[in-house]
């Protein structure tokens, strides 16, 4: 007997008893998509909203639907076997609204999944939900400058007369924004859990300015060829964020932290900081982890960890260039997996664009005090870092590393650098090749393979080095070449190396280098 009403209060809470589930049938939608269900859905969310909140229910079933906007305290409950398509008709998503694109304020089509200004709101279950992004995709990879604008890029045109543009307003003059699959606004408590996305018309999770997300045991696969700009998880300008145990496989990055790029960044003035992003798999994607390069507002106190990228273009990517301003800094990158990686593993790049130099401004941008340690990489390219000659990155270690790369590691413009315990086996040239540095640390830097006749480190115009129980695993192995007129202050200490194999340049002052 207490059986049966503990199941006959399960089920009548489930179908509504408790007056907290709203199943979107019971509204009027159909489960065979042979009409849209986006009136019936609306009905759903305005009586839960009503009742003071509670879940809008999508039994298993197939469903058509135009853009869902939640208010407050909605649950959206995608259960198993549900399946929600996004109509790929652009008329579905006007009128526009209040949106963001790559860092700028505009007003466009309606994200997929939308709020704005709300709180309490999530999107949970074991369902899959489509974007039907290739009509979108192919609308851009189509549309050439200088031919008719559709009757969407006129809208577009109307609303964002006066919008504060990037350097670069390429896209926005396009007039054709695509709109990211999910994406909250000025939002807080939002929860994203358990459901799978697939082919995105844009950026797939994209909240904004939004405090306390949490994105969980979510799938997100979208096609890894011609689906342009399909990140996976991009959470830009918000604070105390929590990604875990996603799977993504995009056609761009698969998790980016961004905060507004360029003039309309900074004036927003809004950091992306405390990200914790642990026990993630990326597989196809541009690059694994990626930081910028819109980081206009700043970009501070993140956390990645206990991740694996197999078959990404790149592993941790952190980019920027002259214009952007901001700083990112304090980013802590521990215990990482890296297989089949296309070009570099770590990317610290300040001119990810090229632009001409420029005295220091708020237009600057800063890299500061990123430490990366235990981990594994099998890759193109160990490591890049490259700074700009007006600020240089600074305040950079790696620790406890082994990489098996065709190229070693480049440091360039970088201030403060940290190597401790790192093995680089490299196909062609040196494992560490520094120009222009200051104050650098190598200690137990070792190959294990490398080509003949290279140098497990080439130093240009360091100023300031230390260099520590290193030892080659031959002792016909050349250890060090140091060139460069500015080279000063490189100290050899406790290797276990000959002198004969370590190469002074002719430039370089005698007293500049001192060996143990």
């Amino acid at each position: 007997m207490k059986v049966f009403f503990a199941v006959a209060a399960f089920f009548a809470f489930f179908s509504g008893g408790a007056r907290q589930y709203y199943d979107v049938t019971k509204f009027g939608a159909k489960k065979d998509s042979s009409a849209k269900a986006t009136a019936a859905i609306v009905k759903a969310i305005k009586a839960a909203s009503a009742g003071g909140g509670g879940t809008v229910y999508f039994p298993a079933g197939k469903y058509l639907t135009g853009p869902i906007h939640l208010q407050s305290n909605i649950t959206i409950l995608i259960d198993a076997g549900a399946e929600l398509h996004f109509s790929d008709n652009f008329d579905d998503y006007l009128p526009m609204v209040e949106s963001r694109y790559e860092g700028v304020d505009v007003t466009s089509f309606s994200p997929l999944f939308y709020a704005n200004r709300a709180e309490n709101i999530t999107i949970t279950g074991r369902g899959t939900i489509y974007g039907h992004g290739k009509k979108w995709w192919d609308f851009v990879e189509g549309y050439k400058e200088g031919q008719a604008r559709s009757k969407w890029q006129l809208e577009f045109d109307r609303l964002n007369k006066d919008i504060l543009l990037p350097d670069d307003p390429r896209q926005m003059k396009r007039g054709f924004l695509r709109p990211p699959f999910i994406q909250f606004l000025h939002s807080k408590n939002i929860l994203i859990q358990g459901i799978t996305i697939r082919n995105s018309p844009f950026w797939t999770i994209n909240p904004q300015f939004c405090d306390n997300v949490t994105v969980h045991a979510v799938t997100i696969i979208n096609p890894g060829q011609n689906a342009p700009n399909t990140d996976g998880i991009n959470p830009e300008s918000c604070s105390n964020v929590h990604i875990s145990d996603c799977h993504i496989s995009v056609g761009d990055d698969c998790i980016t932290i961004k905060s507004g790029k360029d003039a309309p960044g900074r004036a927003k003035a809004r950091s992306a900081e405390n990200y914790t992003i642990t026990n993630c798999t990326m597989l196809s994607g541009h690059g694994g982890v990626v930081i910028g390069s819109e980081m206009s507002g700043g970009i501070k106190k993140i956390v990645i960890s206990n991740c694996v990228f197999d078959g990404t273009d790149r592993g941790i990517r952190i980019k920027t260039t002259r214009g952007r301003g901001g700083v990112v800094e304090d980013i802590r990158v521990s215990n990482i997996v890296m297989k089949d990686i296309k070009q570099q593993a770590i990317v610290l790049d300040m001119e990810y664009a090229k632009a001409p130099e420029e005295p220091v401004s708020e237009r600057t941008p800063r890299f500061r005090n990123i430490r990366l340690s235990n981990i594994t990489a099998y890759t193109r390219e160990a490591m890049y870092v490259n700074g700009l000659k007006e600020m240089p990155v600074s305040e950079i270690s790696l620790n406890d590393a082994v990489f098996e790369a065709e190229r070693g590691i480049t440091l360039k413009n970088a201030i403060d650098v940290s190597l401790n315990n790192v093995r680089v086996n490299t196909q062609t040239g040196p494992a560490l090749k520094v120009d222009a540095a200051e104050r650098l640390s190598i200690l137990n830097f070792e190959a294990a393979k490398l080509p003949a006749d290279v140098p497990l480190l080439r130093l240009n115009d360091v100023k300031g080095a230390r260099i520590q129980d290193c030892w080659p695993f031959s002792s016909e192995q050349k250890f060090a070449e140091i060139s460069g007129s500015a080279s000063d202050h490189i100290m050899f200490e406790d290797n276990v190396v000959t002198d004969a194999q370590i190469r002074v340049g002719s430039e370089v002052r005698k007293e500049a280098v001192k060996l143990d």
